[in-house]
């Protein structure tokens, strides 16, 4: 058999979509996942010794003796290892950086990145890992640079920015139907109705209110250097990203007056519809939480508890829909805590509009609390909250409920795109759903 006859490996096939410059990101990821696993394995062993009523070492977790020396000789290796081997590519990086010139973006990288991100990226852009996406808004597949390089072809005033979710990326906007035909809501839309659809990459792993502020920053920029005068913005967001703009809106609503960084696309914002986003949180997330509560009970399960705090800052920001800083700051995002966010409203001046979807196929109180889509409670989705004061004030008008539809099912749905055609168009085109 002849190398041209021997078939592709799966593993080849992995291959081909890794670029020569994330060699060091994985290499940084390698080093930091050997030192975690080490110190998991001496805080259980200290636990064990403990019990017997044997001293740990200076730091809790942390062993004493020839058993310490092992353990903190393992470490030391490693983060000189680590060091080295960051050095080298970071000198090789530039090199690195040209190989992978004129390289066409892989869909199938960019998810793995974005699921990456969506876990750990704050830890990646904590340790300026080079995986750590940054954000970006996007025209015809390619990141808008300010001012353009290149005049931007078939533009118009009419800015429609569709913000994805949690591990998700701008590409998954384009979805299959049951049908198997391609769907994409932004497409769709931009074609009915003259817009033309912006769509935002960011690193969901962040806190969403950091989000949040770069979003506003950008947006900002986009208005400043648009090629033509920006007439109105409509945003369409699905899941996090729900979150993420209402952070953004908050942002530059409360901006300097005087900096002007943020009033004026915000003034500019007509239409923001939102698809199936956690206003008031997710169960799994503070479900999420209560393992850490568990893990850390007991001197034997203690060190498992970092199993559970490595998911990231924008995943325990969906405990209960956090989107500004103050919800989490001179806060222990781990530690378990009453819902004690600040209320942020919807903004005055814009039309709001909410699609909650439920895998039930009626409307009942058990499965409105515990089915919903698989991911967001039916209330949640809808800004109801059992405080009044916190309830978002979504029109009945302004909402929707989508029966036997999961959350993601959000996104390919064609019954989904008649519902916001009808709302943008005052019911002149599309379907409505029940409200």
């Amino acid at each position: 058999m002849t190398d041209e006859t021997i078939p592709p490996t799966e593993g080849n096939n992995l291959l081909k979509h890794l670029r020569a410059s994330d060699i060091k990101g994985i290499a940084q990821l390698a080093t930091q996942g050997t030192l975690g696993v080490t110190s998991i394995v001496e805080g259980a062993h200290q636990a064990i010794w403990g019990t017997l009523g044997l001293p740990g070492g200076k730091e809790p977790g942390t062993t004493r003796g020839i058993t310490g020396m092992v353990f903190q000789t393992v470490q030391g290796i490693t983060k000189l290892v680590g060091h080295g081997a960051d050095a080298l590519l970071s000198h090789l990086q530039p090199v690195l950086e040209n190989l992978d010139q004129g390289k066409t973006e892989s869909a199938e990288r960019v998810a793995v990145l974005s699921t990456l991100n969506g876990v750990m990226g704050d830890q990646l852009k904590a340790n300026n890992n080079p995986l750590a996406l940054p954000m970006t808004l996007r025209h015809q597949g390619q990141a808008l640079d300010w001012p353009p390089k290149e005049p931007l072809p078939l533009v118009n005033g009419k800015i429609l920015l569709l913000v994805h979710g949690l591990c998700m990326n701008d590409l998954q906007w384009n979805t299959q139907t049951a049908d198997a035909s391609s769907l994409d809501h932004g497409a769709e839309l931009a074609a009915a109705l003259g817009f033309t659809p912006i769509y935002l990459r960011y690193n969901t792993g962040q806190h969403t209110s950091q989000n949040g502020q770069e979003l506003n920053r950008q947006l900002q920029q986009l208005v400043t250097h648009w090629p033509v005068p920006v007439e109105q913005i409509t945003i369409l967001a699905h899941s996090m990203g729900g979150l993420v703009s209402r952070s953004a809106m908050h942002y530059a609503k409360t901006s300097d007056a005087g900096e002007n960084t943020g009033t004026q696309w915000l003034s500019l914002l007509k239409n923001i519809i939102f698809l199936g986003t956690p206003h008031h949180g997710a169960p799994l997330e503070r479900a999420g939480n209560w393992v850490d509560v568990i893990l850390g009970s007991t001197p034997y399960t203690k060190p498992y508890a970092k199993l559970g705090q490595v998911r990231s800052s924008g995943i325990t920001d969906l405990r209960y829909g956090n989107v500004v800083d103050e919800d989490w700051l001179d806060h222990n995002r781990f530690q378990r805590k009453p819902d004690n966010r600040q209320h942020t409203a919807l903004p005055d001046a814009v039309n709001c509009f909410t699609v909650a979807a439920t895998a039930a196929t009626h409307r009942c109180s058990l499965a409105d609390r515990l089915v919903g889509d698989g991911l967001v409670p039916l209330k949640s989705a809808l800004g109801q909250h059992d405080n009044r004061l916190r309830t978002l004030a979504f029109p009945k008008s302004s909402r929707c409920i989508a029966y036997s539809m999961n959350h993601m099912e959000l996104l390919s749905k064609p019954e989904i795109t008649q519902q916001m055609l009808f709302w943008l168009t005052d019911g002149q085109q599309g379907q409505k759903l029940s409200s």
